[in-house]
């Protein structure tokens, strides 16, 4: 019975590994790949504060690795506090536009 539990595991691994290999990554994929939560990705998303693909035809979110690994080293600012005032000023800015 351990064998098998540590034969998963092993499995497991291997497949985290294999999806780190791929070039575009979904929500989930991020969110695995950098630890941040979907939440704070679509956060981001919707402030424009993180480089994703701009198909205009697919509405899911699609992010290239490579680009994402240069924005990390980049030193993005993804504290709660800063991202919940740029969401709310984007608000305020949609808010004025429809009036």
């Amino acid at each position: 019975m351990d064998e098998q539990i540590k034969i998963v595991e092993i499995l497991l691994e291997i497949k985290n590994l294999l999806s780190q290999n791929k070039k575009v990554l979904n929500v989930d994929d991020l969110a695995e790949y950098t630890g941040l939560s979907k939440s704070k990705i679509y956060k981001l998303t919707q402030l424009r504060l993180i480089p994703m693909g701009n198909n205009q035809h697919i509405r899911q979110k699609f992010f290239n690795k490579n680009e994402i690994d240069a924005w990390l080293l980049g030193e993005p600012i993804l504290s709660d506090e800063a991202l919940d005032q740029k969401f709310s000023k984007q608000l305020l800015k949609n808010r004025k536009r429809g009036s």
